[in-house]
Order: structure tokens, then sequence, then C-alpha cells
């Protein structure tokens, strides 16, 4: 990969476009293994709330009107079906778009692009290069971010690790299949004590449920779990109280 963006060694000829958003690594350190940009955490504290982008563009829209200068806090996540941030219109095809909206927030957890276990191993590659790509252009920008982590079984993690900050704040998504399967809980825990052992995160985010195990036992070394309910989970507990939802 060409990381230099220097037009006066590397001139661009007129009308060539960025279809791969190269701009967004620009001085960004890479993996040697699998040129995956480094993303650093630049959260300084933990998210008063995490909502999904599809509820922020929504908030961004009602609010945008009456006051171009206004501040929601929350911080924005991406775990949702792909097609809702993804695609055409999506975050990757209109970062700047994206970034216009997501700035009104109080932080970002990186993208959470699909790396599904029957998906072919460079797609894999490709969405978690992505994830830190998409991260470490908008802390560029200013905004607070913190890594969001995948992984699937023991060879995934050579390629979904990379990237990361240790002795940080790292997110995890427990709205999907893992470790809510009990067929995906064994290898949701490997996973999950692999990451910590190479990257000794201080923080565990978890949006989701965290009454698992695995967090008690990780809660128990000293490492901070800190779980956010999610909107899913809501929306089902305000209609089992009998409360519309749209």
């Amino acid at each position: 990969m060409n990381k230099s963006l220097d037009n006066s060694t590397n001139p661009i000829r007129k009308g060539i476009k960025d279809l791969w958003n190269a701009f967004m690594c620009e001085n960004a350190d890479f993996s040697k293994k699998n040129d995956i940009p480094f993303c650093p955490t630049t959260a300084t504290e933990l998210p008063t709330d995490i909502i999904p982008w599809d509820k922020a563009k929504a908030i961004y829209k009602s609010k945008i009107r009456s006051d171009k200068n206004f501040r929601y806090n929350a911080f924005v996540c991406f775990y949702l079906d792909d097609h809702k941030f993804d695609g055409k219109n999506g975050i990757w095809n209109n970062p700047q778009n994206a970034l216009k909206i997501l700035c009104h927030f109080e932080g970002v957890i990186t993208p959470d692009f699909s790396t599904n276990q029957d998906f072919p191993k460079p797609l894999k590659i490709y969405n978690t290069y992505r994830m830190r790509t998409f991260g470490f252009w908008l802390g560029k920008n200013g905004l607070q971010v913190i890594n969001n982590v995948r992984w699937g079984t023991k060879e995934t993690y050579s390629y979904m690790f990379d990237g990361l900050p240790k002795n940080s704040i790292l997110c995890i998504g427990t709205v999907g299949g893992s470790p809510r399967k009990h067929i995906d809980r064994k290898r949701f825990e490997k996973g999950l004590f692999e990451l910590v052992n190479r990257y000794s995160p201080h923080t565990i985010i978890v949006y989701g449920s965290a009454n698992y195990p695995c967090f008690q036992k990780l809660a128990e070394q000293g490492i901070k779990i800190k779980s956010y309910t999610s909107h899913t989970a809501l929306a089902f507990k305000n209609l089992k109280a009998g409360d519309s939802y749209e």
C-alpha cells in the first residue's frame, strides 16, 4: 500500500477520485502484517449514554434547524444491520456527511462493519481495516473515539486485533449472536481473554448485556466493566410496559 499522499512525489492525474478513502489514512501508522491503521483511543471519559446511528441521525434532523451548534450527550455506535449505515449512501461512501452529523455528539464507537464467520477472509480483513480507518479519521478530526472490537475463531485474531491501543478503553457489542447463543459462547470467551492478554484494557464497555461469567472474571482481575442497555432492549421493555415505540 502506498501510504504517501504527497502530491509532489506522487502526482495525481486530474479527475482522479479517491474511491478507497486513502485520505483517511494520511499520517496513520500501519500494522506490519496486515496494513491496518492504528486507531488511538481519543476519548478521555466514559460515554454518558450510547445510541445507535439511526437514532443519532433522527436527533440531528430534529435539532439542526433550530440550533446549528447543538450538542447531545451520547456516544454513537453502529451495532446495526450494515445496510443501515453502509452502502451507497452510507458512512464509508459519504464520510463527510457522517462527520457533519457525528460532530454534534459526545463521541463515537468505531463502526461495526460485519466480520461474520462465514465471510471470506479478505472481506473480514477489509472490514476490520475500515473500522480502524474510520475511527482514526474521526479522531484526527477532533472527535472522541473508542474502538469497537470483533473477532471470530483463533485464526482471526491476527487481523481483527490489529490497530488497537494498549492500556485503553475498548468496546464490545453483545446484541448479536455472541455470547448470547451458547454455541458461540466458548469462542467468544476465548477471544475476549486473548484480547485482554494482548492489549490489557483498563476498561471494557459493553453495549448490551454484560451478565456473563467471562465479564465477571475480568472484573475480578481489576478491569472495569461498564455495560449500556441496547436501544433494542429498551424498546422491548417499553412495549412490555404498554408504551408505543416507533
